[in-house]
């Protein structure tokens, strides 16, 4: 994606763009740079630029429309959404023709059109198979974001500001992993804490204003009470959590949580990882950016478990996580974490 970011801020534009992904936001920004990029002003952006949906259009009728010269200008935007859900020609034979022409064309597109063809993910299989075949040379893959810590430094710092470990630390634990309420959320944090005066730092307290985070019960306290094994603390900072969040609300977060905490201790109790240099082991735990910072936390946690101790507390979130989603029945959710808390420490 940096490489793209670049070429099209460094107006090296391509006749086609093939974006592949359930990351929406990012998506629509990068057309918005590829808009930007490619007129002059917004005026003349907004004449040119053409949107249209894959359920509205067949292949052939596409191309026709990116072959049409623009009128008054010497460049047009094309923005075909929902790309995955193309229209088919009535018969196999109409079919064949518009696959033709539509490969045809991507072996030599229109100078004077931009076509950016927006699909969501796609099963592998489809994705060899036309028209999608005959866009290998223009796909640009957006997928889920896997490290929203990292992605969520990064954005920060694109924005000349930095993340403290433990803001980013609870940042990352309470906001959905998707680039759309990442990016909405860091806007609203650098909002709030512009009126600090001194460093563009993002901090704790920040991120506990703007997020409406409590100081004392939350996920990152649960974890020091659940390290020191203490049953009572821990039931009582989790009960907590939900009343303030809501009883699902907050019981799926604190598995979510717990599930990542008690994984990391898994991965690092292995003799292997921790034989590894820090940076090491924190690749291994899925730890970037400033999060390898709570390394040696895990590496002191451990020690609190044992291995088999650890991998009963992982099956008792995954049975607690199954009962939230249906697959088997429960009183109410108080009832299910006191059950869940007593199974990771009595």
């Amino acid at each position: 994606m940096e490489t793209l970011k670049k070429n099209i801020l460094a107006g090296r534009l391509e006749p086609v763009y093939f974006f592949h992904g359930p990351e929406s936001y990012l998506k629509e920004e990068f057309s918005a740079l590829i808009r930007s990029a490619a007129f002059p002003d917004e005026n003349e952006a907004a004449a040119n630029t053409h949107i249209v949906y894959g359920a509205e259009t067949t292949p052939g009728e596409l191309v026709a429309r990116a072959s049409e010269y623009p009128m008054f200008t010497p460049r047009q935007l094309i923005i075909v959404r929902q790309f995955d859900k193309l229209k088919k020609p009535a018969g196999k034979e109409q079919q064949k023709q518009h696959t033709e022409k539509f490969a045809a064309y991507m072996k030599n597109p229109a100078e004077f059109t931009i076509l950016i063809l927006d699909a969501e993910q796609l099963d592998r299989k489809d994705i060899e198979k036309p028209p999608y075949a005959a866009l290998k040379a223009f796909r640009h893959d957006f997928p889920l974001i896997k490290t929203p810590d990292l992605f969520a430094a990064n954005r920060a710092r694109e924005a000349g500001w930095e993340f403290d470990p433990e803001a980013l630390k609870a940042f990352t634990a309470y906001i959905q992993p998707s680039s759309r309420e990442i990016c909405q959320e860091i806007e609203k944090l650098t909002t709030y804490a512009s009126s600090r005066e001194g460093e563009r730092r993002i901090t704790a307290s920040d991120v506990y204003e703007c997020v409406g985070i409590s100081k004392t019960y939350n996920v990152f306290e649960l974890e020091k009470a659940v390290a020191s094994r203490n049953l009572r603390l821990s039931s009582g900072i989790s009960l907590m959590i939900m009343e303030r969040e809501g009883q699902k609300e907050g019981l799926m977060n604190i598995v979510r949580y717990l599930t990542t905490f008690f994984m990391r201790l898994w991965k690092v109790s292995q003799p292997e990882v921790r034989a590894m240099p820090q940076g090491e082991i924190a690749k291994a735990l899925g730890m970037y950016g400033k999060q390898e910072y709570f390394v040696r936390n895990y590496l002191s946690y451990a020690g609190a478990f044992s291995a088999p101790q650890t991998e009963r507390a992982i099956a008792a979130l995954k049975e607690t996580d199954a009962a939230m989603k249906g697959l088997s029945s429960y009183p109410d959710e108080k009832y299910l974490l006191l059950c869940l808390m007593q199974r990771i420490l009595g």
